[in-house]
């Protein structure tokens, strides 16, 4: 089966991975009936922004943005911008998320994706210390100026290192089979 991961990885020959992401989120099936968009990814992919327009595809019962499509518009880029960040010696799982929603959204909302190189040096020196750990990362639903919080998603990530995490995995199914 050919996953969108492999996909990326075969495009990104012919463009730079950052357009990969991007057109391959707004073109993916999965993402598209979010009815948000990827409206800019770095090419260092340190920050990612979407878009969530308000339309009647996504509004409520009573006509304000479904609470279900802000969070599935935001949900798959912490994790999926930290695997592209610190690369394939780690093993990356989204774990738990919350949402707060703090006022009805009748307008189109954005929302910012952001590392540091400082963060993915903590994350990289803790695995390396832990092997494996969970961070919280919290993303804000706003307006276009950023002046009105609508919503926040708290993502809490699991990270590890990837050696650990295959002897782990081994020890468990090895334990299974006794």
């Amino acid at each position: 089966m050919i996953t969108y991961k492999k996909i990326a990885e075969l495009a990104a020959r012919f463009i730079s991975k950052p357009k990969v992401l991007k057109f391959g989120f707004n073109l993916s099936p999965m993402y598209r009936r979010t009815s948000a968009k990827v409206v800019y990814i770095s090419e260092d992919f340190l920050k990612i922004q979407i878009k969530l327009p308000f339309s009647y595809k996504n509004a409520n019962y009573v006509n304000t943005i479904f609470g279900g499509s802000m969070f599935s518009a935001v949900d798959p880029f912490p994790m999926t911008q930290l695997m592209n960040l610190i690369g394939d010696d780690y093993v990356v799982w989204d774990k738990a998320a919350e949402i707060f929603f703090r006022r009805p959204a009748k307008e189109d909302l954005y929302a910012d994706f952001i590392y540091s190189i400082e963060e993915l040096e903590e994350i990289k020196k803790k695995a390396k210390e832990l092997n494996e750990f969970e961070i919280v990362k919290i993303t804000k639903l706003t307006n276009k100026d950023k002046s009105i919080v609508y919503c926040e998603v708290h993502k809490k990530v699991y990270i590890a290192n990837k050696a650990f995490f295959k002897e782990k995995q081994k020890a468990r199914i090895n334990k299974k089979a006794k």
